[in-house]
């Protein structure tokens, strides 16, 4: 899993499907829904799209339930809502060290004994940890949902592991570390520039955590986070598939409702110190070619009842980035990367719509043979500059709406995705029926709105740029081999 900060949307089928990164779907007009077709289709599959269930648990625990029984299968999820930024200077790392952890055993389970019971159900399972949550899921066969949930709930109330078990644990973490982010350039340069970006947000530090905190991290370190953030009240099972609602409902309260409830920790705001002025930074580090990074600090969405000035802020600059990036042959695209005098070998546009922090708005790129970083910058910023002066067109709005209703239309294919985005709403403290609401939401934004923003968050005082300077590259040096038991 990539732990630096532009990664982090992705997780959601939603967003992935296109929101600030090239789209999938098929680009050939003849290939692509039209809006009215594809709206059709969502329409044809809204009703089933919104038949979730929420409940509460005695303890406190959220259940969603969202029936699908177009095949017999089951995916099963537990959501916290903690992740990286719940931790604090010195154990920075520990929510994705104890997420390894909870496969290490329970009073009952032996180290990796869960993950075993699980592939003998026929089922697969993982689990992630981003700046906002911690998750786990299984995907089996809707027969066995019971033996998971059973499972789930055994290791949520009884995690236990002994200190040489951590110990050999930690050394995976920190192999993970330099697998993918101390032997990848640009995972560096995105770490960095983080650190730059944000001063007081607790999303300035990675999730994969600092090497020295990780070689400094103890057993009860992570034995104190699960104690403070694995409650009831703290977490949510998500489950969509071939199943009953009233079955998972009294399967639920019968494995998870007897979990005992503990006091939820006061978690205190941390609100980003407002940037006055440029920061710039070059980054060093061996690497094949140069890339560049512009973060630019933006607002994200926070409700979808009654928009807010900047919650239409947000959904323009979702429209603004995929206009730049969100198809092939997008603005960037066209002018950087085609041509005979071509200036970049790639470039990227990206807004964070939401999330339980701060959020950017990135534009990205890799200079091509010849070209320099400056000049690449020059570029990727007039991109956006000529946005604010000329606006865009309804043919470009409608491109990018088009591919939004198609991405709709395939994320309900998904049993998987469906349970992914529920969880995910859940933390963000979002309606469920949010990935419908915001499509709704995008396809009301204006031209107009989308050259204000352009023309409104992309001056020097809410910028960061990164630039990455090539060291030579030892290619004698060995590359890393994956450790035994890394799970992403």
């Amino acid at each position: 899993m990539k732990h630096h900060r532009l990664s982090l949307l992705l997780l959601t089928g939603l967003l992935a499907a296109g929101f600030g990164a090239r789209a999938q779907s098929p680009s050939s007009p003849l290939n692509t829904p039209s809006l009215s077709s594809g709206a059709a289709q969502v329409a044809s599959k809204s009703k089933a799209a919104n038949e979730h269930h929420q409940f509460t648990l005695a303890n406190g625990m959220t259940l969603i339930v969202k029936p699908d029984r177009r095949a017999p299968t089951a995916v099963h999820m537990l959501w916290l809502r903690v992740g990286a930024m719940d931790e604090v200077d010195g154990t920075t790392g520990v929510a994705h060290v104890l997420e390894h952890m909870l496969f290490k055993g329970t009073k009952t389970l032996q180290p990796g004994e869960f993950s075993r019971k699980v592939a003998a159900l026929g089922g697969r399972e993982n689990a992630f940890t981003g700046q906002d949550y911690t998750g786990y899921y299984q995907q089996i066969p809707a027969n066995r949902l019971e033996d998971v949930m059973k499972l789930e709930a055994d290791r949520f109330a009884n995690n236990q592991w002994s200190d040489e078990e951590f110990k050999k644990e930690l050394e995976v973490v920190k192999e993970e570390r330099r697998m993918r982010t101390e032997d990848n350039p640009r995972a560096l340069l995105h770490e960095a520039l983080n650190a730059q970006v944000f001063l007081s947000s607790p999303y300035r530090r990675p999730v994969v955590g600092w090497m020295s905190d990780l070689e400094a991290m103890t057993p009860d370190d992570a034995r104190e986070f699960y104690r403070r953030w694995y409650t009831p009240a703290n977490a949510a099972v998500v489950v969509a598939g071939d199943v009953d609602v009233a079955q998972v409902k009294a399967l639920a309260e019968r494995h998870y409702g007897g979990i005992a409830p503990r006091a939820l920790p006061q978690r205190k705001p941390r609100t980003e110190t407002e940037q006055q002025g440029l920061r710039r930074f070059e980054f060093k580090a061996p690497a094949e070619q140069a890339y560049v990074a512009l973060a630019y600090r933006v607002p994200g969405l926070k409700r979808l009842d009654a928009l807010q000035p900047d919650d239409q802020d947000a959904l323009a600059l979702t429209v603004l980035a995929a206009v730049l990036d969100g198809y092939s042959g997008a603005r960037l695209d066209r002018a950087l990367t085609q041509g005979q005098q071509r200036l970049a070998d790639s470039a990227g546009a990206g807004n964070g719509l939401w999330g339980r922090g701060p959020q950017l708005f990135m534009l990205t790129g890799v200079p091509a043979a010849g070209q320099s970083s400056a000049a690449l910058e020059t570029a990727l910023r007039e991109q956006v500059a000529k946005v604010a002066r000329e606006g865009v067109t309804e043919a470009e709005l409608q491109r990018v709406k088009t591919q939004w209703v198609a991405s709709e239309v395939y994320k309900l294919d998904s049993v998987f995705n469906q349970a992914r985005e529920l969880g995910n709403y859940w933390v963000q403290d979002l309606p469920l029926d949010a990935g419908s609401r915001v499509i709704a939401a995008l396809r009301e934004v204006s031209a107009d709105q989308v050259q204000r923003v352009a023309a409104k968050y992309f001056s020097d005082q809410q910028l960061t740029i990164a630039h990455l300077v090539p060291q030579p590259v030892d290619k004698s040096r060995p590359r890393p081999k994956p450790a035994a038991g890394l799970r992403h």
